[in-house]
């Protein structure tokens, strides 16, 4: 598999090896088969590694099937994919409730396969929702953008924002749980909050709409812990409805709906901000 990634320099001046260790973070031995190949190019000429790469500068980087190997899996159906953004690197979907951002077995099929199909390529998962969350999702369209979105996620570049409509109301408009999560001592499926073993977890809460003897909340992310909202809502006694794992009388589906998704896109430096409609929330309201 051969491609070429073109791209005009968003950042400030810099050498042609600085700007692929530092900022595009092409691994060291994808970079020696570049530089020993002479597969880069700036302005469409050859360069030296230390060459100066200037503000607007279009660079041509070409792999081939030695720096990143081909991965095949089974491509599922386009027609299923609701694509919120797109660009030759990324794209971004509205996951339907009830299917899994990615399958546990090779042949399985989920999102990852239909998104593939309607890209028409491969993809790469950058996040992932739970089968029964609906909302936004972040792929990556080739092996060379994958670990530059891997990073904005580690860094806490990328933010998602969750509506859930909840049991009972809250005594104030917004709070912060900060609470560490760790793994369940009896159920590999749950979570649990563990203030001794658990991993760092912070969610911000706003509250939307009161209902009778429900809340519709807004969440964000700033750590991305399995289970993250679900279990602190559900510890703060506020369980998500629908919620098969943490609210002890679940009905009807998980009401849990990624809505927006942002980020400063690493190649352009443009802020991307995607929002995901939803059959159950709409414009901040529950249709019950």
């Amino acid at each position: 598999m051969t491609f070429t990634v073109s791209i005009q320099n968003p950042y400030p001046e810099t050498t042609v090896k600085e700007l692929l260790e530092q900022h595009l973070l092409i691994p060291r031995k994808v970079r020696h088969f570049l530089r020993t190949k002479k597969n880069v190019r700036v302005n469409h000429k050859l360069i030296n590694w230390q060459s100066p790469v200037a503000l607007g500068d279009t660079v041509e980087l070409t792999f081939d099937e030695d720096d990143y190997p081909t991965k095949d899996i089974p491509l599922g159906r386009a027609d299923l994919v609701d694509c919120l953004y797109q660009d030759e690197h990324l794209i971004v979907v509205n996951k339907p409730e009830g299917m899994k951002t990615h399958g546990n077995e090779p042949t399985e099929l989920a999102l990852l396969n239909h998104v593939s199909a309607f890209v028409g390529k491969t993809c790469y998962v950058v996040h992932r929702l739970d089968m029964e969350t609906s909302g936004t999702v972040l792929f990556a369209k080739n092996p060379f953008i994958l670990p530059i979105l891997n990073r904005l996620l580690e860094n806490k570049k990328i933010k998602r924002q969750y509506w859930a409509l909840v049991q009972e109301h809250f005594s104030d408009k917004s709070r912060t749980y900060r609470q560490a999560i760790g793994r369940h001592r009896h159920d590999r499926r749950k979570r649990v909050v563990d203030t001794r073993n658990g991993q760092k977890a912070i969610t911000h809460v706003r509250v939307l709409k009161a209902f009778d003897k429900n809340s519709l909340i807004n969440c964000q992310l700033e750590t991305g812990r399995t289970h993250q909202i679900r279990v602190h809502l559900s510890h703060n006694k506020h369980p998500i409805l629908g919620d098969p794992l943490y609210h002890p009388k679940p009905k009807g589906r998980l009401m849990l709906h990624a809505h927006a998704l942002s980020f400063t896109h690493p190649l352009t430096l443009e802020t991307i901000h995607v929002t995901a409609q939803s059959q159950t929330f709409e414009n901040g309201l529950v249709i019950l």
